[in-house]
This record gives structure tokens, sequence and C-alpha cells, in this order.
């Protein structure tokens, strides 16, 4: 309509809270991924382990199979057992995360598109906390939330006297959980913002955890000390792990050293990210 003609008006339906306007973002994120049939076969094979250790939690309590095989002493369901399950289905989550973490923030860069995010009442950080729900979301789908239930279905066989005396263990798997997806989104996100192309983002992404593994393993050897695990956030994550679950220390960096570690990382990866994601970017010639 023709400005002169003075027949416009301004907006005055209801509005989206402030503290829900990052989910706008998410939302795009998640149909972006399941539209793609290759991410959404993946999510759902990602819910074959969970089902194997459902079989594995129930078979000790069914008479039949008791008849057949002593499952009672085979199986345990402890904090080890658990640590089992984070550490595979955290490597599913990784895998999802390469796949896609590099291109959340990259091609809004590439097409400068982040000026038309950032004009609207979207500050970086909802920004950020959109793309970062979009991760999270996905990697707690498939991380934490079975995790819980195989918890809640082993205490639902055991009785209540399982469940007061091992209720720390559920409280493992969700921080456990969380500490590992915040680490990778935190990784993916500072990748995408920093390289523009997806491919290379990805690659940058396995660079962090193989190369630095590497070279951290180097450092180890050389020197002989295991100063090099600070930079090998799977050793890192695995520390936590340990302490979280109330593993044996396998000879590495301590818990409380990792925890160090691990949010010095994170400081680093949000540093990065301030400095990338911003409405303009001036070039000085």
């Amino acid at each position: 309509m023709a400005v002169y003609k003075r027949g416009y008006q301004g907006y005055d339906g209801p509005l989206t809270p402030e503290w829900s306007r990052f989910l706008v973002i998410a939302r795009r994120g998640y149909r972006k991924v399941f539209d793609s049939t290759l991410l959404l076969t993946f999510f759902r094979l990602c819910f074959i382990w969970p089902v194997i250790c459902a079989l594995m939690i129930y078979l000790p309590h069914n008479a039949g199979a008791l008849q057949l095989f002593n499952f009672q002493n085979l199986i345990r369901v402890d904090g080890g057992f658990f640590m089992r399950y984070i550490g595979f289905q955290g490597s599913l989550a990784f895998l999802f995360t390469v796949f896609i973490g590099p291109g959340l923030i990259s091609s809004d860069l590439a097409n400068n598109a982040l000026p038309l995010y950032l004009c609207r009442p979207f500050s970086r950080a909802e920004y950020l906390l959109g793309k970062f729900t979009v991760i999270a979301g996905v990697l707690s789908a498939i991380t934490w939330a079975p995790g819980l239930l195989l918890f809640g279905f082993e205490a639902y066989l055991e009785g209540g006297a399982w469940f007061a005396s091992n209720y720390w263990i559920a409280v493992a798997v969700f921080l456990g959980s969380w500490v590992w997806i915040i680490a990778i989104a935190l990784i993916a996100m500072a990748a995408s913002a920093w390289l523009k192309w997806k491919f290379v983002a990805g690659g940058a992404m396995l660079a962090v955890f193989f190369l630095a593994a590497a070279f951290g393993e180097a450092v180890n050897h050389t020197l002989g000390t295991n100063i090099g695990d600070f930079v090998n956030i799977g050793q890192v994550i695995n520390q936590i792990w340990r302490g979280l679950f109330r593993l044996p220390d396998n000879g590495g960096i301590s818990a409380a050293a990792a925890w160090d570690a691990l949010l010095v990382f994170c400081a680093v990866c949000v540093y990065l990210l301030s400095r990338k994601v911003r409405a303009c970017e001036v070039e000085l010639s």
C-alpha cells in the first residue's frame, strides 16, 4: 500500500513473550534438521542402544530367561552400566552434531543474514541460545531422556530400596549428558561461526577431538606426564563422567582438574562466538 494514502497501521496483535523469543529460531532449526531423510533415519537408529539396554535390565527379572541363562550375575545395573550407556550414546550425539552443527551459524554469516536477525527484538545471546537449543534438544532426546527412563525402569523392577541407594545414578546421567551436550554444542557453534563452509567446520570439529587427542597423547609420552590430557576434550569428559558415576580413577587428570579444563574450554568457545556473531563486520583495508 502506498505510504501517502496513510491507510496503514501498526501491528496490535499478541506479542511473543520476551523470554521465549529464542524458541522461534530453535523451531525453524528443528524443521531444517528433520526435513532431511538421512538425519531422521539416523535419529531413529540412535534409539537401538537404549532398547538393548532396556532388554539387559529386564532379562535378570524374567523367570524364563533366568532358567536358561544366569543373567543375574552377567548383567550388573550400576554406575558402570549407565556410564557405558552414556559413552555409546554420547558418540552418536557427537556424530549427529557433526552433521547439524556446522551449518547452524555459517549459513547466516555466508548470506549476511545476521543483521536481519539482530535488527529485530533479538539479542546476540538470544540468537546463540536459539541455535544452541537446536543441538541441545535433539541430543537430549538421545542421551539423558532415555537414560532416565532406563533408570526409572530399573527402579520399578528393583523397588524403592534400590532407588533410595542409587538415586545418584540418575543425577549422574543427567549432569553427565549435559556436560557432553554443552561441550560439543559450543565446539560446533564456534566452528560454524568462524568457518563459513559447512564441510570445513565439520572437519574442524573432528580436528578438535582427534588431533588434539593425538597431540595430548604425544605430550604425555614425551614428557612422561598427564598434562596432555588437558587438551584432550574426550579424556576431560571421561574423567568427569568417572567422577559422576563413582568409578575408580584411570590414572589421568583428576575429576576436579577436568572440571577446570572444561570450564576454560567452554569460556574460550563463548569468547570466539562473541567475537564473530555481530550485526555488522568491519574490515580494515
